[in-house]
């Protein structure tokens, strides 16, 4: 649960965008032609997550799905 706190706190949410970007970037700039694309469109998902403040790994941590809700928890 602990991680998943951090993932919902302003410094996890600041982590997936990052990591979202870069994955992005490294995609289609270093990696290119179809294998970037695949991981471009992989980093939309931690981008995603970050931006519409959701964490995939609430679920599988027995929390929930919001990062709203994983503060609120406390």
């Amino acid at each position: 649960m602990a991680f998943a706190r951090f993932m919902s706190s302003a410094a996890g949410r600041l982590l997936r965008i990052v990591a979202g970007i870069a994955l992005i970037v490294v995609g289609l700039v270093v990696v290119k032609d179809t294998a970037g694309i695949v991981i471009a469109v992989v980093g939309l998902v931690p981008l995603a997550a970050g931006l519409f403040d959701f964490c995939l790994f609430g679920p599988l941590l027995g929390a929930p799905l919001s990062g709203r809700a994983i503060r609120d928890r406390r």
